[in-house]
Order: C-alpha cells, then structure tokens, then sequence
C-alpha cells in the first residue's frame, strides 16, 4: 500500500482563522493545516514529493462539503486518525484510490457550488433573478463577472447550471461548471441580487457579457458561498467512513444550535412589547 494515491472528499467552514484555501506564506490556510496533520500522522514525509494537490481554491470565509484534494501516501488512510488532530471545523469523510498520475484539479468533471443569502419577499422580483440565471447558462465571456487577474488570461467559461429557489426565506443558488474564475460566483450573484432588487434591469445585466467595457463593482459577501461537490464521475467510487461522516454532521448540528439561539435573541430584541 506504500506510495499509493489517494483521493480524499473532505469540508471545511471558512472563517477569519484561515486566509483561504490555498497555502500562503505567514498565514493560517486550510491546505497549510491539512499538510501538517498528514505529516504529523506519518502519511506525508516529503511535501512536494507527495503530489499533494488540492481540486479547488477558495476565499476567505468560503466554506466547503464536498472539496477534495489527493497525494501519494506512505500508508493506507485511516481517516479518523487523520481528523484526530484536525480542528472540528475542519474533517476527511471520504476516500477512494487513484492512478499515480491523477490530478485532482484537471480530472475533476465539475465543481458544484450553492450560494445561501435571505430572501427579502416583499423587495424581491424572483421571476427576473430567474431570467438571469437563464441568460447565464451556456458558453459566454465571464469577464466582467470575475475579479481580474494576471494568470488568467482567458475568460470564457461554459456555465452548465444556474439556478435558484426558495427555502425557509432563504434563496438557494445552484452553479454548476468545469471551472470558474476568481470571484466568478459571488460576482454573478452580486448582479443576480441588484435585479432582483430593481437596482437593474435585464438589459443591464446583459450588457455584462460585453467584454470589451469593464464595470468594476463589489462581490456578494463570501460567508455565503458553499463548495459543495466536486465531481468525477462514475469512474471514482468513494469510500465513506460513517465515523468521520458523523464528526462532521456533529460539528454541523453544535453550530445550528448555537446560531439558532443567536437568532431567537437578536429577534426578541426588535420588540419592546415582551414581558
């Protein structure tokens, strides 16, 4: 089993502990805290020669569920000895075996992600952020959807889902494509929700896929914005291990409480009539 890759499924929920995803120098990254734990549980011993690589990069305060990156492991994984000495907000919970020359990032077929934001029913016209969703599918120029940058020197991508519905005053969009540029999703949704909204119309909106203008303007807040699958097809079949599962789904349900009680406080707090 000595120096065999390995394909890992794993979440994390971003927060201001971590500077993204991506290792960096001087600051606290997810991937930063993945390499020391494999280290530490003798599964890595040499960083670059491992072929650590991770499918997907995200920004600060974007979470993941179903984020997945592979290397070559000097053992067979035992996933909760992996967790043991990961934060809890942090977790493998699943794995699958993969030829040596598997690149998490390029074989990836898709990558998933879900944007959460409230739904404001009496402010918002949904059948128009709809149509947008509509006029994003497809092949386009993604430029002035995305945040510039030098390495990226081409824009077009081909969206092959976007979506929204309504859950429990919360508007749920789906996206779904190969790749995505940098900001890609929080920019789409950024404009989604000023038609929404009136600020612009649809013809507005459109007139973002000409490229040959560049309209600068502000993301929608990372804290909503979920990785949630990335996907590579039937030729991968993945082990769940249901303790490490359970880690997770227990982490998950501590939160919800807390932050269900924070919610029914800050709710008796705008009335002045309770006794």
């Amino acid at each position: 089993m000595e120096n065999t890759r390995y394909l890992f499924k794993f979440f994390y929920i971003g927060s201001k502990k971590y500077y993204g995803s991506q290792r960096q120098p001087n600051h606290r990254s997810i991937e930063q805290i993945l390499l020391t734990a494999l280290q530490e549980k003798k599964y890595i011993n040499n960083i670059k020669e491992s072929g650590f690589e991770v499918a997907s990069r995200t920004d600060r305060f974007v979470s993941a569920r179903g984020s997945a990156f592979s290397f070559i492991s000097k053992k067979e994984p035992i996933l909760m000895e992996i967790n043991s000495v990961l934060p809890k907000n942090l977790g493998i919970w699943a794995f699958s075996e993969v030829p040596l020359d598997f690149l998490s990032r390029f074989n990836a077929e898709y990558r998933h992600y879900k944007y959460i934001t409230p739904y404001e029913k009496t402010l918002m016209n949904v059948k128009n952020m709809k149509k947008a969703c509509n006029a994003l599918e497809g092949k386009h120029d993604f430029k002035n959807f995305s945040k510039f940058d030098k390495e990226e020197e081409k824009t077009i991508r081909d969206l092959q889902l976007a979506t929204l519905h309504i859950n429990d005053n919360f508007i749920i969009f789906d996206f779904k494509s190969r790749a995505f540029l940098r900001q890609q999703i929080r920019r789409m949704v950024a404009k989604i929700l000023e038609i929404g909204l009136e600020i612009i119309n649809l013809d507005d909106f459109l007139d973002l896929f000409d490229s040959s203008n560049t309209i600068s303007y502000r993301p929608a807040d990372p804290k909503g914005l979920v990785l949630w699958d990335v996907c590579f097809g039937s030729s991968i079949q993945f082990i769940i291990d249901m303790k490490s599962k359970e880690r997770m789904y227990k982490y998950f349900s501590e939160k919800e409480k807390i932050h269900a009680s924070k919610t029914r406080l800050f709710r008796l707090l705008q009335h002045n009539n309770i006794s």
